[in-house]
């Protein structure tokens, strides 16, 4: 029976067989899937999308004398300051408040492009970032305010703590009504301009373990080109999504939070961004191992572009459940056009399939090198998660 730890003892020992997603599907198709499993140890697959739930916690260390942050801006972006005195979470998508300059000062607010993201990004790659804090005065935290430039190596931690990474499967956007729509995806164009995905289908992770058989809490990964961890289930997590009989899921479904240290990362791999009249994101390089321990893992990193669907959302129907157009397959999508009620429409895709497929590589260079050992995982994903909305109108109780 194959384990974690031997295949760990053949990375040290320089032996293991590592392959990337797309190496697997050749070598399964070329010589079938018993001899395939025979051969490899590991399968390393990887995504590069928009992950706008994503997020840097960070400690400035205490001044003197010490304040107690209440709010804060970075580079005139607001992080939250609700946590220890000096403790900070920006978020990849916040931005300048509106009614506020960009240091965070009154006065009239322009619309800017940069957001949490490229604070991060710049952090990451060694850049000094401005600081501006409000402190609460307390006996033990006599200092009101606070000003400063920071880089991540005057700072203790930095690390991405990320709510929802790693969509299973997502949708794919288009607009059937009569005007311009500015969205997640971007823009989309009146009846029926253009098509718009964000997966890079069958090099994803999650499309090749689709059942969350190889991919646990405390798995170790690649995020953000350094060492990273999954670190529980991601928010709307929904495993209980419709599957196909190959188990893979026709809409959004499974997602994975996630955590690493931001010092070790590369800011090829975070990227800040922005999408007009929507907002800050960040784009983010993630790469997850494989372990080949049974043929049925490895079984399901056969899964073609063919063989996974995601569904044709409408988004002039401004509902939290838009009409679809039907599902279509990634292998249609990856052509550059799909067929909409006979039309022809031409489609692209968010993530980056070239950078999707580089993850990979990274990471298996780095498993070959032995500078990369996989973990097992301390538990399970939950399979079990239904999706709750919020379709009430919360009722109001008065005591008389």
């Amino acid at each position: 029976m194959r384990t974690i730890a031997r295949i760990n003892e053949k990375i040290h020992e320089k032996t293991a067989v590592v392959w990337t997603v797309e190496e697997a599907k050749r070598k399964i198709a070329e010589i079938g899937l018993k001899e395939a499993f025979q051969q490899v140890d590991v399968i390393c697959t990887g995504t590069f999308e928009p992950m706008e739930s994503s997020g840097a916690l960070i400690n400035l260390g205490q001044t003197d004398p010490p304040i107690k942050i209440r709010q804060c801006w970075l580079d005139g972006i607001p992080a939250y300051a609700g946590f220890g005195a000096v403790d900070l979470y920006l978020g990849a998508s916040a931005m300048g408040d509106v009614g506020t300059k960009m240091d965070g000062t009154d006065g009239e607010h322009r619309e800017s492009e940069r957001g949490g993201g490229h604070v991060i990004e710049d952090l990451i790659a060694g850049k000094a970032i401005h600081l501006r804090a409000i402190g609460q005065v307390t006996d033990c935290y006599p200092r009101s305010t606070f000003e400063t430039t920071i880089t991540k190596d005057t700072i203790n931690q930095f690390y991405l703590f990320n709510p929802r990474n790693l969509y299973q499967n997502f949708i794919v956007g288009v607009n059937g009504g009569d005007r311009l729509l500015y969205t997640y995806l971007g823009p989309l164009q009146p009846r029926l301009g253009n098509a718009v995905y964000c997966n890079p289908g069958a090099i994803s992770p999650l499309f090749n373990d689709p059942d969350l058989q190889a991919i646990g809490i405390g798995t170790r990964i690649l995020l953000g080109g350094g060492i990273g961890y999954v670190s529980w289930e991601g928010t709307q997590h929904f495993p209980l999504q419709k599957r196909l009989a190959n188990h893979t899921p026709i809409g959004p479904a499974s997602t994975l939070a996630l955590i690493g240290d931001a010092k070790q990362m590369d800011s090829r791999w975070v990227r800040g961004c922005y999408f007009k009249n929507y907002g800050a994101s960040l784009l983010l390089g993630v790469a997850v191992p494989i372990p080949v321990l049974t043929e049925e893992i490895l079984q399901n990193c056969a899964v073609k572009d063919e063989e996974i669907v995601a569904p044709v959302v409408d988004f002039s129907i401004p509902r939290r459940v838009r009409p679809t157009f039907g599902l279509v397959t990634y292998a249609k999508l990856k052509s550059g056009r799909i067929s909409i009620e006979g039309k022809s429409v031409r489609v692209a895709p968010l993530a980056s399939i070239y950078l999707s497929r580089q993850t990979a590589i990274d990471l298996k260079n780095r498993i070959e090198s032995a500078e990369f050992t996989l973990t097992e995982p301390v538990a399970p994903i939950a399979t079990d998660r239904a999706f709750i909305p919020q379709d009430r109108w919360g009722s109001r109780l008065s005591i008389e």
